[in-house]
């Protein structure tokens, strides 16, 4: 029986070690991961004893009554831990649960109630909005790729496309991995050799060389592999999915967001951040009031949206969550990224727990900080604006992106993308967030400044007054064209100024002649021509 303890203690030390190095679980009691571990390796010891004793009794051709008792002493003491384990977690986990901490739960996430969207969000940008989404910008990387063929063979590119603002430009940036164990060993003394950023703005996208290569990533293998280097330098850290981004000088580095659970694997909060620089394989971990400004990506997406999900269903208590459901909130299904103030911010509406086609607010999260900000404004929720921008143009079968709030005209506004089947941006749609069928899309090759005209020309008694210049002028000249199927009015004022205004501003423009005078609302901007947006 000793020999059979020496036995199954060494094949289980092996085990062990073999189980820690491929999972690499946290050495952390609140990690379910950890606890796993632990039933494996019981499960492990109770094996390796059970087959030592069997071919022992094998070789020996006999077994007596009491090596019998012993084993199944020896065997059901594993059985006995596992099953506590897990009626452990079972008990830890419910005593944790909403059931009896509604409040703490509600407070995952401070929430700010106090937004104001005129004055918090600026009038859109579009030279700094990011029109591409996710899947345009994976077919811009791959098409850049495709151009590279001394690499195509060696490498592929990741699917990480990590939005970030990078010196005020919106891009999504993805590294190169290894294609294969094969490639690994060939290529891992020089590394992965670059990385690719598509602009989210105007698509441009290019393959950024390194002088140094990249060991220390999730194709490589063995001590390079990027999750063993961050398991063995901090065993009991729990860690979130790495984010591949550039600092402000284009240097390279994985950003590894650190967790920490009340339970087991419960009530998810971040702590903090690793930042691990893939070409020499140097890390450091910041706290998350520390995080340097060039990080975009400190929080994870999914577990923002969670924590806000908790915020709006247990503010008012767990029963409340289940049986009156008064002011009982969730987030709507999709979610997208807005840039501001150096910062990447992730937006997605606040809806009815009913689920009424019909949003409350919307929030904006600081994905650097966590701060969180909730905007009241009732209107359509984002798929019933798809909806509706799909279905001016049903008969081309374009499929609608989902929108990007942005402030136009002073007011909440959806832009969506209309994409065909190749999944090339046809047609750009604005859909006013209050009254979704306010709709217009407009032909992309246009751009988009023309589409966010045509849309207040639609709509142009609904202009505010507060984000517009207005001017009394004398027509000197006035000629009419069509473009687009759209009639157009050129002006030349007295003082030799040029403007042109839209048939949709008013039939009245039909019926003007030189020497008129007109009050005119246009937007303050450089330009030959100014286009009126608003006739008083």
């Amino acid at each position: 029986m000793k020999k059979s303890y020496i036995i199954a203690g060494i094949l289980e030390v092996i085990f062990v070690g073999l189980i820690y190095y491929f999972f690499l679980p946290a050495i952390n009691p609140t990690s379910i991961g950890f606890w796993a571990f632990v039933v494996v390796a019981l499960m492990g010891f109770a094996f390796f004893f059970g087959i030592a004793e069997a071919t022992k009794e094998v070789v020996h051709l006999r077994s007596t009554r009491k090596n019998e008792v012993e084993l199944v002493k020896v065997v059901s003491i594993p059985l006995v831990l596992i099953c506590l384990i897990v009626l452990g977690i079972l008990v830890i986990d419910f005593v944790c649960s909403p059931i009896f901490n509604a409040s703490s739960y509600a407070r995952r996430i401070t929430v700010d109630e106090s937004g104001d969207f005129t004055k918090d969000i600026a009038e859109v940008d579009f030279k700094t909005l990011p029109l591409l989404d996710r899947d345009s910008s994976e077919k811009l990387g791959d098409r850049v790729m495709g151009q590279m063929s001394e690499l195509v063979s060696q490498y592929y590119v990741s699917d990480q496309y990590t939005q970030i603002n990078y010196k005020n430009d919106i891009l999504r940036v993805t590294p190169l991995e290894y294609a294969d164990i094969i490639k690994w060993i060939s290529n891992r003394k020089e590394g992965v050799k670059g990385y690719i950023t598509v602009n989210s703005v105007n698509g441009n996208s290019e393959l950024t060389k390194l002088d140094k290569g990249m060991k220390y990533m999730p194709s490589a293998f063995f001590s390079e592999d990027l999750y063993r280097v961050l398991r063995f330098k901090y065993p009991t850290t729990l860690f979130a999915d790495p984010k591949f981004e550039i600092d402000n000088d284009g240097n390279p580095y994985w950003v590894i967001p650190t967790y920490s659970y009340t339970g087991i694997s419960l009530k998810t909060r971040v702590t903090g951040v690793v930042i691990l620089d893939p070409i020499t394989g140097e890390s450091k971990k910041y706290k998350i009031e520390d995080v340097p400004n060039w990080v975009d990506n400190a929080y994870n997406a999914d577990l923002i949206i969670e924590q806000v999900d908790d915020w709006g269903n247990y503010k008012g208590g767990f029963l409340n969550s289940i049986f009156g459901q008064k002011n009982v909130v969730n987030t709507t299904e999709g979610y997208n990224y807005l840039a501001m103030d150096d910062d990447v911010y992730l937006y997605t509406g606040i809806t009815s727990v009913l689920a009424d086609e019909s949003n409350l607010g919307f929030i904006l999260s600081n994905m650097r900080t966590g701060e969180t900000t909730f905007y009241s404004a009732a209107g359509a929720e984002e798929f019933s604006a798809m909806a509706s921008a799909q279905g001016q143009v049903q008969q081309m079968n374009y499929v609608s992106t989902f929108p990007l709030l942005i402030n136009l005209n002073n007011k909440p506004t959806y832009l969506v993308s209309l994409k065909d089947a190749a999944g090339l941006v046809k047609m750009y749609g604005f859909i006013d967030v209050a009254d979704y069928q306010k709709v217009v899309v407009t032909d992309a090759s246009k751009g988009i400044d023309a589409a966010a005209q045509n849309y207040l020309n639609n709509y142009a008694d609904e202009i505010s007054d507060d984000i517009i210049a207005k001017k009394d002028i004398t027509i000197k000249n006035i000629k009419s064209a069509t473009k687009g199927g759209n009639t157009y009015f050129y002006i030349t004022s007295s003082d030799n100024k040029k403007y042109v205004a839209s048939i949709n501003l008013g039939d009245s423009l039909a019926f003007l002649s030189s020497g008129d005078k007109l009050t005119i609302g246009y937007y303050e901007k450089e330009s030959d021509i100014i286009e009126i947006v608003k006739i008083y």
